[in-house]
């Protein structure tokens, strides 16, 4: 049986693995390494983080963005984006010396077993371990408006399933959102010959400014001082303070995860964007219907344009709207599994300050722990922190014994019911 089986090779998955080994425990990991990066992101598009806050995780900070970029001849610079590509292959390189063989199966089902946990391949093999630590990304959480679901997929998309979008050349193509994804999603389709056209709910669109030098005057630096999350105290404290976040009350958090850091385009995009990309703002999607060219979306007035109604006909809609983290989209947990975690107010699992779940042993990490440790954790650059954290936890709970039976906690979130002396039963908001 193995101490700890990390479910994901993705940033987080990768960070936690490689500070795992370092502390001599029996350990395997399981998935495509930098799977969406490599697989789900269309070629083209930069990181949006600094070089400097995107780095992958070990004890020892040798294996830094940096320091992979230098062997290439390439400058990982303050304010010069890194092309995604370059960022999945450092990625890759950080699994080749970081941490021990990555396994490239699929983890399909994990379940509760006597003494911890067993865990099901995609080929059929059964493993067993005391602990788990989830960290599958974002992929699970796909969030598509409840308009444009159910239409087929050759006219609606999200924008998560696409990692190249030359196919689209000289076809109509409506973008649904207003952030990062959907903007240069967006600026890509033109460059490639697409007729394309953004759709935002909101009055306008948001641009991140320029950042400003790495050096500046102290005073600038204590007014505003530079985080992994952008400039200013508040994103320093979402950013370097995540055990602090976590103490704030339950409601605060959620608050805080659903609206900080909000859709906007990075400062580099604005000038592919809004020469050559159509923009239709204040309105969003009531209905949907296929069409003989496509579809035809129906669409109402927000804000000032509240009321409103008009009706536009695309090719294919690309729903750049992000992810919705919540327990009931944890497929790959059994029933009883998912069933017996405590949620908070927004759906997602309740954690503990080592990142375990209510359900002893089952650690998570990543986009699924932004209501309990902040807007970081849907950033690479909470991988850091979840790590350490993390592992810490898991051997805590190795050296107490505890099996997955025994709740370590009453929880308090507003999903929590229950004794805890049984598994408790989970839910959703």
């Amino acid at each position: 049986m193995y101490d700890l089986l990390v479910v994901g090779a993705g940033p987080y998955g990768l960070s936690i693995a490689s500070h795992a080994a370092a502390a001599g425990l029996n350990l395997r990991v399981f998935g495509r390494p930098m799977a969406s990066w490599r697989d789900h992101m269309p070629r083209g598009m930069f990181l949006k983080s600094e070089p400097w806050a995107s780095n992958l995780s070990d004890p020892e900070r040798r294996w830094r963005l940096d320091v992979y970029c230098a062997g290439r001849g390439v400058a990982a610079r303050h304010g010069h984006p890194i092309p995604l590509d370059m960022f999945a292959e450092y990625g890759l390189w950080f699994a080749r010396h970081a941490v021990p063989e990555v396994d490239e199966r699929m983890v399909t089902r994990v379940s509760p077993c006597p003494g911890g946990f067993e865990a099901v391949t995609d080929d059929g093999q059964v493993l067993h371990a005391r602990t788990v630590a989830l960290a599958v990304g974002v992929m699970p959480f796909v969030e598509i408006p409840g308009a444009l679901r159910g239409l087929d997929a050759s006219l609606v998309s999200h924008s998560s399933h696409h990692s190249d979008l030359a196919r689209f050349r000289g076809r109509d193509v409506t973008v649904i959102g207003g952030g990062q994804a959907a903007l240069e999603t967006a600026a890509i389709l033109a460059e490639e010959g697409s007729r394309v056209r953004v759709l935002a709910r909101a009055d306008r669109l948001c641009w991140n400014d320029v950042p400003p030098p790495w050096e500046r005057p102290w005073w600038q630096t204590v007014r505003s001082p530079q985080s992994g999350l952008g400039c200013g105290w508040r994103n320093w404290f979402y950013s370097e303070r995540p055990g602090l976040f976590r103490r704030l009350p339950e409601s605060t958090r959620a608050r805080i995860a659903a609206t900080a850091l909000g859709p906007a385009g990075a400062w580099w995009v604005r000038d592919r964007v809004e020469p050559t990309v159509q923009v239709l703002l204040g309105h969003e999607v009531a209905a949907a219907r296929p069409v003989s060219d496509g579809v035809r979306l129906d669409l109402v007035g927000r804000g000032g344009a509240a009321g409103s109604q008009r009706s536009l006909e695309t090719e294919h809609v690309i729903a750049a709207t992000g992810f919705t983290a919540t327990c009931d989209r944890l497929g790959l947990l059994s029933d009883d599994l998912r069933g017996a975690l405590a949620t908070v107010a927004d759906g997602s699992p309740e954690v503990g300050r080592d990142f375990e779940s209510s359900y002893a042993g089952l650690f998570m990490a990543g986009l699924v722990t932004a209501s309990g440790f902040g807007p970081a954790m849907r950033f690479v650059h909470g991988a850091t922190y979840t790590a350490g954290a993390l592992v810490r936890g898991v051997r805590r709970r190795l050296r107490a014994g505890g099996g997955p039976s025994t709740i370590v906690r009453q929880p308090t979130g507003s999903g929590a019911t229950g004794s805890p002396s049984v598994p408790l039963p989970g839910g959703t908001a």
